[in-house]
């Protein structure tokens, strides 16, 4: 399947590499022009033939608004337009309700996956009519391992998932976050990497982000490197906006939305695990000068 990727960052770069090895034809474009083939939007919608299909993996908020509207004005009747960014699901309803008027599709698309993509595959929740999911198959059947692939409802659905995946993953890292700064804390000298490394086997708590955990500490045991700070991208907090606004009480992801704003302010063991853990799915890293 031969489609137009705007956006061969971190997330876009892998996705493409991706398709390609699959044999899908990636005609990708970056305004920086780093590993582009083309040198404009125009160019992309010119090297691609109806019905085109255009995904874009750009930043969410202004540079996806202005990108989709930019394209909306250089493709047809019938193309359909995928957002890949971590927008907020307001802007892909209404995003998507702009681009059916003008005959367009468009399908919001949660991506979960990080730098570990192009080799393990792309956890994909899509929103969409069953229409356009169904021509897009091929490029998700491609992108995302077996069973990782949902198409959870219309429009915005995809974007709200992955808000709340997001959202959880807050509460996820937290945990592991609190419980690896206790174990360090106590008076008896446990052995701390050894006690996470155990718990990948058989336990309960046993995660892939356990296991990014444990091998960010055998690299670095205190982690001395990272400083106990935490960035919120945005979904946590809008996780726990709709959560507010539809009666929903959501202790642990709220709890773990406050902690990040408290690691602006104070250098904590806690806060290191967050800032490796993102590190080692997103290449978020926060180093010490």
């Amino acid at each position: 399947m031969r489609m137009g990727l705007v956006g061969l960052g971190r997330m876009g770069g892998g996705m493409a590499q991706r398709l390609r090895a699959a044999g899908h034809e990636v005609v990708g474009y970056t305004r920086s022009g780093e590993h582009a083939d083309v040198g404009s939007l125009r160019e992309l919608a010119e090297a691609l033939s109806p019905p085109r299909v255009v995904w874009t993996m750009i930043p969410a908020g202004d540079p996806t608004e202005k990108a989709i509207t930019e394209l909306a004005d250089l493709l047809e009747a019938g193309d359909i337009v995928v957002d890949g960014a971590n927008s907020n699901y307001h802007d892909s309803i209404r995003r998507g309700a702009s681009l059916a008027e003008r005959g367009f599709g468009f399908v919001d698309a949660g991506v979960s996956g990080g730098v570990w993509g192009p080799d393990n595959g792309y956890c994909l929740m899509v929103g969409g009519t069953d229409e356009h999911i169904g021509h897009l198959r091929p490029l998700f059947d491609t992108l995302a391992p077996s069973g990782g692939f949902v198409h959870a409802g219309p429009v915005g659905a995809g974007h709200f998932t992955k808000m709340v995946h997001n959202g959880i993953e807050y509460g996820l890292m937290q945990s592991y976050a609190e419980g690896y700064e206790l174990l360090g804390a106590s008076e008896l000298g446990i052995d701390v990497a050894g006690a996470m490394a155990a718990w990948r086997y058989g336990s309960v708590v046993r995660s892939w982000l356990l296991e990014l955990l444990v091998a960010a500490i055998a690299d670095d045991p205190d982690l001395d490197g990272l400083r106990g700070y935490a960035e919120d991208s945005g979904e946590g907090r809008w996780t726990v906006q709709e959560a507010v606004r539809l009666g929903v009480p959501v202790p642990a992801i709220s709890s773990a939305l406050y902690a990040r704003f408290v690691s602006r302010q104070d250098d904590s063991p806690a806060m290191k695990v967050i800032a490796a853990l993102r590190n080692a799915f997103g290449g978020h890293e926060v180093r010490r000068d």
